[in-house]
C-alpha cells in the first residue's frame, strides 16, 4: 500500500536552501533525508528540468517562462542568490543531473509532474518514459522505485499510458466528494493532499479503500505526530532541520 518513505524533504532542502537545485539536495542529505520531493517541467526544447514555477523572476532570475527557454539556457541562469550568496550559481537542474544525483546518493525520490499551462500531456509523457529510462534496471530486478504524482489528471493519465509500470499519486488540494471513483479511473495508488484539508475521518477512508495517503506540507513535528496517528502514510516538510528524516 505504501512501501515508500515516511517523511520527505520538500524540493530537496527544505527551508534550508534554494528550492529545486542540486544544493537544496545536498542540503536534505545533510540532515539525513534520503527521500525527496521535487517538481519537474519541460524547457522549450522538451527537456524535462526541475522547477517549480513556470514564470521566472520568483526562484530563477530572469523573465518570462520556463518554456520561453532551452534546459541549456535555464541550467546556465541564476537559482540561488535569492536565497542567499553562499547559493550563488545554482542553475536549474536538468531532471536527468537530478536523478543521477539522488541515485548516486541512494535518495528516493517523488516525482512531481508539474506541467507549464497547456503542456500537460507532453510533459506526463516525457517525465514518465525519461524516469521509466532511468531506472531501467531497477525495473527489471523489482526494486523500489519514484513515485510520480501531479495535480493533472491529463498528466497523469499520459504517464500511464507512457509508462504503465510506474506507479502514480495523484495530487488535491482537498480530497473531493468523488474521489474513489477518479482515483480508481486514474489507477494511481496514492492520494496526496494539502494536510491542513485533511480530517481524521477522510484520512480513514482512504486507508479503508487500500490507497496509500500522503499529505503537504507538513512542518510541525506536533503536527507531524499527529497526522501519523491517522494513518497517514507520508509527507514531505520544509522544516527538515526540526522534524527527524525517519531514514
Amino acid at each position: 500500500m505504501w512501501p515508500y518513505p515516511r517523511i520527505l524533504a520538500h524540493r530537496g532542502g527544505g527551508t534550508l536552501a534554494p528550492e529545486n537545485t542540486l544544493a537544496a539536495l545536498r542540503c536534505g542529505l545533510a540532515y539525513g533525508y534520503r527521500a525527496v520531493e521535487f517538481d519537474v517541467m519541460l524547457a522549450s526544447d522538451g527537456v524535462p528540468v526541475v522547477v517549480h514555477d513556470p514564470e521566472l523572476g520568483r526562484t530563477v532570475a530572469g523573465s518570462g517562462h520556463v518554456s520561453d527557454y532551452t534546459a541549456a539556457q535555464l541550467g546556465a541562469m541564476e537559482a540561488g542568490a535569492w536565497f542567499g550568496p553562499a547559493f550563488a550559481g545554482e542553475g536549474v537542474p536538468a531532471f536527468g543531473a537530478v536523478v543521477a544525483y539522488c541515485k548516486a546518493q541512494r535518495i528516493w525520490m517523488n516525482i512531481e509532474i508539474k506541467p507549464a499551462p497547456g503542456c500537460d500531456v507532453p510533459t506526463g509523457e516525457t517525465v514518465a518514459r525519461a524516469t521509466r529510462d532511468y531506472f531501467a534496471q531497477e525495473i527489471a530486478a523489482g526494486e523500489l522505485l519514484p513515485l510520480l504524482s501531479s495535480f493533472s489528471i491529463a498528466a497523469l493519465e499520459a504517464a500511464r499510458q507512457a509508462a504503465p509500470e510506474l506507479a502514480r499519486g495523484w495530487l488535491v488540494e482537498a480530497i473531493p466528494a468523488d474521489w474513489e471513483r477518479t482515483a480508481k479511473e486514474l489507477g494511481v495508488v496514492a492520494i496526496h493532499c494539502n494536510h491542513q484539508q485533511l480530517t481524521h475521518a477522510l484520512a480513514l477512508a482512504v486507508k479503508e479503500a487500500g490507497y496509500g495517503l500522503f499529505c503537504y506540507t507538513v512542518n510541525t513535528p506536533e503536527r507531524a505526530s499527529e497526522l501519523l496517528a491517522w494513518g497517514v502514510d507520508g509527507f514531505c516538510t520544509d522544516r527538515i532541520d526540526i522534524i527527524p528524516s525517519m531514514a
